[in-house]
Parts: structure tokens; sequence; C-alpha cells
């Protein structure tokens, strides 16, 4: 749902909130106040096109921003694109200077206009008078008649409910009908991760089998070669510098030995001549016996240090024959690395990666047989629950036309309205919400053939044909008993009532409070009939200050609501007739 609506130095408007609830909201106000150009603020959140001439005169930069709240989806996709989600809000901000250049915020993060067009159909749909942001596409529409007929689509299936459909279908056992949409989903993931195992045994056969010689060759060198380990390259770089030292490190442990033991002025003689005497005092004087205890213990460690040393310089082995056989080993190592990779690891790892490919080349023609075998079941799998989808859709098409086509008739429109189910079963249209291409066909004057809805050329038409549609679905769709399918929780509609008054104006009301009842609606509207219905009013006004022209908005009160519809059912004067007509209108809709 959208809380709230900002705009600052956007067109004609100054700055502007609207702090927006649940049901219908409703903007009027009088001819060129600068209703629509709400809508379009909104649009450009939604990642329409911006220019600089939205920019207002004088000002350096036009900033225009929202808060929604947040739906599962939206955060999904705020995840993939590396933003943070905070809260239970989504604030997003787009800015568009004088020199045409432009930024986009959400949470206050830089993001682009392309993940605004990501969250668009997840927050809002919206039906502006150029009517070039959210078409109704193909996608749509389907998404439309999926949502009538109780069936969840999706372009990937959650990982659970993936696992669960699968083993079902590998297990040919029936789907519910709830369950058919997300079942094709599923199949389709089973029947492309097939494909492209196949694919990938298939392709490129001669070029594995040139490769396969070279494969040989490494996998052998790699064997040949016996690596104890991959820390054997740093154990060999350890001795080899032991025997290169050997004289130094024989001649530095001899002295340290001497130093400490065997010299006449060796270190334990010292200690041991000190310890006696200490001991002496300690004999008389008590706070002696402690220091005369830590001597003995250096004595002790001294002891230890110089036995160490001179062991290690009795077992030094200056052997150039070991020495030249380690070095060898490191030169076969080191080039086994700038070959096959950058440790002894990698080698390793390399080693085992030629040696799979080889088994799958020996193995290759069982494999691509198993891979074929595992492609034409997913292939039937998906056939058999994309043709049940089918006919789900195309039951249900027939329901929704007729619904539609009287919805549509009550809103000032003479059509004739169809939903047309074409299945594609090649298999380039088989996509993860089936191979079904969903098209509304429309024929708004007697004798003519029925045309796509999106050549309609009236913006006006659009907004009703929309409005008609989804008070169909939302009334005659699936009971309280079945999953409702989310829809964008936001539509907006401006310009809705060109062209009609009286009933058929009360009638458009009446539906857009129907449909508000399920979501929040936003409309744009001349029509008292219409403004009677809203949840939240709120009144567009232009006037000049400061020598410019500002635009305002702001929500009215229960009273002063009635002043507003009486004023659009009078003009510029309102009459006491018309006061009490707009508070009978304003009675009956509630």
């Amino acid at each position: 749902m959208l809380l709230e609506l900002r705009a600052e130095n956007y067109a004609v408007i100054d700055h502007a909130v609207a702090t927006l609830g649940p049901g219908l909201n409703l903007l009027t106000g009088e001819t060129g106040a600068g209703k629509s150009i709400l809508v379009d603020a909104l649009a450009l959140l939604m990642g329409e096109r911006a220019t600089s001439d939205v920019v207002r005169h004088g000002a350096e930069k036009a900033v225009v921003s929202c808060v929604f709240e947040t739906t599962a989806g939206a955060e999904a996709i705020l995840e993939q694109n590396g933003i943070d989600v905070e809260g239970s809000e989504i604030l997003l901000r787009r800015e568009v200077s004088s020199g045409g250049k432009g930024r986009v915020f959400i949470n206050n993060q830089p993001a682009t206009v392309g993940v605004l067009r990501q969250l668009a159909p997840e927050l809002a749909l919206v039906h502006a008078q150029s009517e070039t942001l959210g078409a109704f596409d193909q996608a749509q529409q389907r998404g439309l008649l999926d949502r009538f007929a109780g069936v969840h689509t999706q372009n990937a299936p959650t990982p659970g409910a993936a696992q669960r459909i699968r083993e079902r279908l590998l297990a040919h056992k029936d789907m519910d009908k709830e369950q058919n949409g997300e079942a094709v989903s599923a199949a389709y993931h089973l029947w492309r991760e097939s494909r492209q195992a196949l694919d990938g045994l298939s392709t490129d056969e001669q070029e594995r089998l040139r490769m396969a010689d070279l494969w040989s060759f490494q996998r052998g060198e790699i064997q040949d070669a016996a690596i104890a380990g991959d820390t054997e390259d740093d154990d060999l770089e350890s001795e080899k510098r032991v025997l290169s030292n050997a004289e130094k490190l024989y001649t530095a442990a001899m002295s340290a030995s001497d130093v400490l033991y065997e010299g006449e002025t060796a270190a334990i003689t010292l200690l041991t001549s000190a310890q006696k005497q200490l001991d002496e005092l300690a004999r008389y004087e008590s706070k002696f016996i402690e220091h005369a205890s830590q001597l003995a213990n250096a004595r002790a460690t001294v002891e230890d240090i110089s036995s160490t040393v001179r062991d290690y310089a009795e077992n030094i082995n200056a052997s150039p024959e070991r020495l030249a056989e380690i070095e060898d080993r490191l030169a076969l190592l080191d080039r086994l690395k700038r070959k096959y990779g950058r440790t002894l690891l990698e080698v390793i790892q390399y080693g085992e990666e030629v040696a799979q490919k080889l088994a799958e080349i020996e193995n290759r023609d069982v494999m691509i047989a198993e891979a074929r075998k595992r492609v034409a079941d997913a292939e039937h799998i998906y056939s058999c629950v994309a043709q049940d989808l089918t006919e789900t859709r195309i039951s249900n098409a027939r329901r929704l036309e007729k619904m539609a086509e009287q919805q549509i008739n009550d809103l000032a429109m003479t059509v004739k309205f169809r939903v047309e189910v074409a299945p594609q079963k090649e298999q380039q249209f088989w996509t993860a919400t089936g191979w079904d291409h969903v098209e509304c066909l429309i024929a708004t004057n007697a004798g003519e053939p029925m045309k796509p809805l999106e050549e309609i050329a009236s913006g006006g038409e659009m907004s009703r044909v929309m409005l008609a549609l989804k008070v169909s679905v939302e009334e005659g769709g699936p009971g309280k008993t079945k999953r409702r399918i989310a829809l964008p929780r936001t539509l907006v509609f401006d310009e809705i009532d060109i062209g009609i008054g009286g009933r058929a104006a009360e009638a458009v009301g009446a539906k857009l409070k129907s449909l508000a009842a399920h979501q929040q609606v936003l409309c744009v509207t001349h029509l008292p009939q219409i403004a009677a219905f809203g949840n939240q009013h709120f009144l567009i006004s232009k006037m000049e200050k400061a020598g410019r022209t500002r635009t305002d908005i702001r929500q009215l009160k229960e009273e002063e609501r009635a002043q507003e519809i009486a004023r659009m059912l009078s003009g510029a004067t309102v009459t006491e007739t018309s006061l009490r007509h707009a508070e009978q209108m304003l009675k009956a809709s509630r």
C-alpha cells in the first residue's frame, strides 16, 4: 500500500505531500490544477522515463518520493540488487536535474531506474492518460486470468515447494488444480536442467575428443609426480634451507653449547658458583631461599638448551647428494605449479578434474543415453502439466470474458470482449508459467473485428476496461477457501471518467469502491458521482503566490467533502440545492 507521495519543484508543484490510506483515495480539483501531475510523479517512481521538462522553472532539480508498505516479493528484489531492507516500509526517491541528469535512491541507498521497474509490479500499477507505464502486456493479461482461475503461477518455485512437486511429478502423480501453476514451474525447471545437462555432454564432442590426448598426458604427468601432499613443497624448502647452511648451523650450535656448558667460562659453571653462594646466604637469611630456587631453575634450563643444541649439531647431515635430490624435486613441483595451478593443492585438484573428464569421455555413450531419457521424461511431464494448465485457463477465460463484458458495458461502453488462450506447444515457447499466449481482445463498435486490448485509442477507455477486468477478477474469481494470488497492492486510475456521466459514472464509482475493498486504489476524477465513494478525498488546488503559480494538495475533512462535491455538481457557485444533493450522495455511497 502507498502510504505517502511527495513532490518538490515538480512541474507547477512547489511542495506537496499526500498521506494516503487504505481503500479508495480520490483526487479532485479544478481543471488544470495539477491532479494528473501527481499520478505522473508516481509513474516516475515506478520507472517511467524522466526528462528535464518536469523540473519547476527556476529550480535546480525536481524531487519525487514515496513510501510503500513492503512485500515479500519487493524484499526479494531489493536483496537481489544488494539493497538493504529496513523495517516494513520501502522508501523510493528520484531526482531529476534541470540539466537532464537523474538519480535514484531506494531506502536512501543509490539504485537504478531498472530496479524501480522491477519493483513496480510488486507495488503499484499505474494507468496514466498516456498509458506508457504498466502497459497491459501479455504477461499481465495472463496473470489476471490466473488470478481469476485461482492458479498460482511463478517464474521460480520456492526450493521446498519445488522439491515436493518434483517428487510427485517424477512419480507421475496427479497434481491438485491449485498446485497446477507451481507444477508447471517445477516441471519447466526440471526440463531445462535436464536439457542443459544433455547439452553439456553433447556440445563440442569433437573438441572433447581432441582434448582427450592432452588430458591423458596431463593426468599421467601429475600421477607420475606422486605428490606426497599439498604441503610437500613447503616441507622440502625447510629441509633445503638446513642442508644449504649445514656448516653455519653446526658452528652456531657448537658455539652455543660451548658458551652454555663446555667452555671454561660457560654459563653453567658461573651459575653453579653463584648457586653455592646463594645457598650459603640462604642458610642464614631466609629471604634468599626463593632466589636460590630461581637460580636452580635457571641452571636446569641452561642444561636443557645446551643438550638440545649439542644433539642438533651432531645430527646435522651435510649431504650434497640429498641437497641435489631436493632441488630436483622442487624443480619438478614448480614446473607442475606453473602448468596446472599456483599451489600443489590446485595441481592435485586439476589432476582430479582431468581424470573426471576422461572418465566422462570413456562413459559418454552411456551418460548421453541416460541424459536423453531424463530429457524425454521431463518433456512428457511438462507437456502433461502445461496441458492441464491450458484447459484450466480456457474454461476460466470463458467465464471471465462474459463477466468482464458485462462490467465494461456498465461503464458507458458498448463492446464485445474475448479472452483468447492460445497454447504454443513448440519448445521455444515453453516457460515457467506455461506455454499459453493469453490476450484480451475487444471490439468497441458493432460490426468491427476484435482487436488486441492495447490498441484501444482512448486512455479513459483503457482505464475503464482495466477497472472492469479487475472488478471481475475480484468478484468472480476463486472463493475465500481458495488461495488469493497477489496483485499490485496499489492501483492508480487517471481520467477514468472521460466521456461518461449519470448512471454510468455512479457505476464506475461503485466498481472502484468494490475493487478498493481488496486493495488500495488511487483515482483522479472530475465526476461527483465517483468522488462520493471515496474513503479518503484529496483536493488539488492551484493558486498564485509571489508571482508564481503553485499547486497545493490537502486531505478534506468529512464536512469539507460535501462542499467539494457540491462544487463539482454546480460549478464555481455552490448552491443550497447542490450542497444537499452532495450530502445525499455521500450518505448513499456509504
